[in-house]
């Protein structure tokens, strides 16, 4: 009969971002083990409180599973010596599997005779096996930091202070470094009356809820939704549900109890953002916005207990953010007496990296690469004034109060700052919209001025990093250039923008260069941010539902306007399924593999004579003016088209024509012809990258 496992280690409190993370890994472990081990199961799940990590399996088979398998040893020629006796080869292999000589016997594999070993292991008892993968599962988990606590051999997140592996009615008794394994295990900190004594696992869950802790963080998950939900609705309002601050409130309480707050309604002057910062980032509490989407005089807060003392808990939340609103509101009301230029001057003292200088240097390489792009995107005079006055301001709001206090708001605070003292709305917005996107998911500039200023903020970073040779290496990357390229993509991506990464890659290095602070060769610097881009860009087309080959299809033929890339990839994976287009992908490589053989593309049309090479020559004079027009365009469909009518001619042409010939120039001359239909090809994307399935 099937049994359960509830396997619980029970540790100091784990900081709640490490608990998502932490569950799937602790999950994916066990599973890896349980089939390595050959221990069948049904089902399993990990659930998590600040004070426990649970691993639940549900139907573990009372026996392992015998291991039949077929052992491959070394082929028979070099198993048996000329007179038929085992060689070492063979010896070695009967020693590794612990077999005699006459337990093996030979088989042919691919027209070569092989000896083979018919291993067989009987499954002994779930219960043993468990001792071992059990420890293993504990040990194997990562965390985003760990160490050693006291005498333990294997680094984890907080120090392990009971562990309850139960099996069914068994405990399942394990020695790891001194780690007592027992029935017993704890509730709630402060509400559970003594230890918690498990005698199977059917009424774990149970038990742990009579002790104020609910182990799913599932059903923890909406219990203070609906908790929320109902506060906010009784006081007319509705509450500002951000996923994440919820995912975080999740894993800090082993017992929910969701409360209402108020604070004076003086504070509803402040700008929004500077309200709910302090709530949300600092003391992890839910705003509450009336029906039209006003912030409200109130926020909800989840206590890590139940509904008892409430009064006294409010009182104590209601205190804390009153301080927290009177710093703000002396912050904002100081910031406001000083303007933005001046601001911008202070930044001559903030360091942004040793050797890249200071935040005002950085804003003066910003302003340096927002007029390339003003002039690359081609901006009206009226918006390129605009956004260089942006691009100036942009980090001026770091040296405020406001945002030395709360850096949450930086961006924010630019924004609001700048239209106090009277810049012009688009100004101000891109201020803001530099900063974005912050991380994954976030969302991109919705104005061009903002996308401009965004790329020329996360690009000058880009390039500054990899000149002084910082780059990222492994899972290393202190200044985050991997999302800021990311965010780069995305930003391109979103707001359309034709961009030549190449040449915006060589603007920004160039200060580099001017300076003396670029680390080796500039170009292999720029190569590298151009490989960098490249690999970034191919996981996102991945991750937009993109296949892999269609990517490096376009990419290993042209990398550098990144739209452009986009709309080739786009309009090649519309094709690559249509029966037309597949027809004619083993054409075309016939005549890219010749045209790697070619030195120029220059023709001598006199020696084209015979009937075949004539009409491929003329089909593809026919068709260049009209192709390079739609690729200029982006009308990459209408090229594709064109491309298609070159098939038949180019089928005829390797029927009838003969390329490598003995006499040098006709073979040059029809060489030439197919390197330039191949580099006609290669302006969409280099088509023997296409895996046809």
């Amino acid at each position: 009969m099937n049994r359960d496992l509830i396997f619980e280690i029970g540790t100091e409190e784990i900081p709640a971002h490490y608990m998502p993370n932490t569950l799937e890994q602790m999950k994916n472990i066990a599973a890896a083990l349980l089939k390595d081990n050959r221990v069948d199961f049904e089902e399993i799940r990990t659930y998590g409180t600040p004070r426990r990590l649970v691993l639940y399996v549900k139907g573990i088979a009372e026996q392992q599973a015998d291991l039949e398998e077929l052992v491959k040893g070394p082929s028979k020629k070099a198993a048996y010596d000329e007179n038929n006796n085992p060689t070492k080869a063979l010896l070695g292999f009967l020693k590794g599997q612990k077999a005699e000589h006459s337990d093996v016997f030979t088989k042919e594999l691919s027209g070569v005779e092989y000896v083979y070993y018919k291993k067989f292991e009987k499954g002994g008892s779930v219960n043993a096996v468990m001792k071992q993968i059990l420890p293993a599962v504990m040990t194997s988990m990562t965390f985003p930091k760990s160490m050693k606590w006291g005498s333990k051999s294997f680094r984890f997140a907080r120090p392990i202070r009971w562990v309850l592996p139960l099996l069914g009615e068994e405990l399942i008794a394990f020695d790891k470094d001194g780690i007592l394994c027992s029935r017993v295990t704890r509730g709630h900190r402060v509400l559970s009356q003594g230890a918690i004594q498990i005698d199977q696992v059917s009424e774990y869950f149970d038990k742990l809820k009579e002790g104020f802790v609910i182990v799913d963080q599932d059903e923890r998950r909406e219990l203070i939704r609906r908790q929320c939900e109902k506060l906010a609705h009784e006081k007319g309002g509705e509450v500002l549900m951000d996923e994440a601050l919820l995912e975080e409130v999740v894993h800090l309480v082993e017992y929910p109890t969701a409360l209402m707050g108020s604070f004076e309604a003086d504070y509803l002057k402040l700008p929004k953002e500077v309200v709910i910062t302090p709530m949300k980032e600092h003391q992890r509490y839910f705003p509450v916005v009336d029906k039209s989407g006003n912030l409200m005089n109130c926020f909800i807060t989840v206590r890590n207990g139940n509904d008892q003392y409430l009064d006294t808990v409010r009182e104590g939340n209601e205190k804390v953010l009153r301080a927290r609103l009177a710093d703000a509101a002396f912050f904002y009301n100081e910031d406001k007496k000083m303007s933005l230029d001046s601001c911008v001057e202070k930044l001559k003292n903030v360091v942004f990296q040793e050797t890249l200088g200071t935040i005002y240097d950085k804003t003066m390489r910003i302003s340096r690469l927002c007029e390339y792009l003003a002039e690359a995107v081609e901006l009206q005079a009226e918006d390129k004034k605009q956004l260089l006055r942006a691009a100036y301001l942009c980090k001026a709001d770091l040296v405020t109060n406001m945002v030395k206090e709360f850096d949450e708001l930086q961006g924010i605070m630019g924004r609001e700052y700048g239209l106090i003292q009277g810049e012009q709305e688009s100004v101000a917005d891109a201020i803001l919209e530099h900063y974005l996107p912050r991380f994954a998911g976030d969302y991109t500039p919705e104005t061009t001025n903002g996308a401009i200023l965004s790329i020329a903020d996360k690009m000058d970073t880009i390039c500054g990093c990899f000149a002084i040779g910082i780059q990222p290496t492994g899972s290393q990357d202190p200044y985050a250039l991997r999302r800021q390229a990311i965010g780069i993509l995305s930003v391109v991506l979103d707001s359309k923008l034709h961009v030549g990464l190449k040449h915006l890659a060589d603007i920004a290095l160039k200060v580099f260069v001017e300076k003396g602070i670029v680390k080796g060769d500039v170009k292999i610097v720029k190569k590298d941010v151009v490989e960098f881009f490249k690999q970034r860009f191919k996981n996102v087309m991945i991750d937009r539902g993109f296949e892999y080959d269609v990517v490096d299809a376009v990419i290993n033929a042209e990398f550098d306007n990144l739209f452009e890339a986009y709309l080739k990839i786009e309009e090649l994976a519309a094709w690559k399924y249509k029966e037309e287009f597949l027809s004619i992908l083993g054409s075309f490589n016939r005549v890219s593999n010749l045209a790697a053989k070619a030195g120029e593309t220059e023709m001598n049309e006199e020696l084209f004579t015979q009937g075949a090479e004539m009409e491929l020559l003329n089909a593809y004079n026919g068709i260049k003016s009209v192709f390079e027009e739609h690729v200029q365009n982006n009308e990459y469909h209408q090229a594709l088209c064109l491309l298609m009518t070159l098939k038949k001619p180019i089928d005829d042409f390797f029927d009838n024509i003969m390329v490598m010939v003995e006499d040098a120039d006709i073979k040059n001359n029809r060489l030439a012809l197919l390197k330039c239909i191949s580099g006609m090809m290669n302006r969409i994307a280099d088509l023997g990258s296409i895996v046809v399935k």
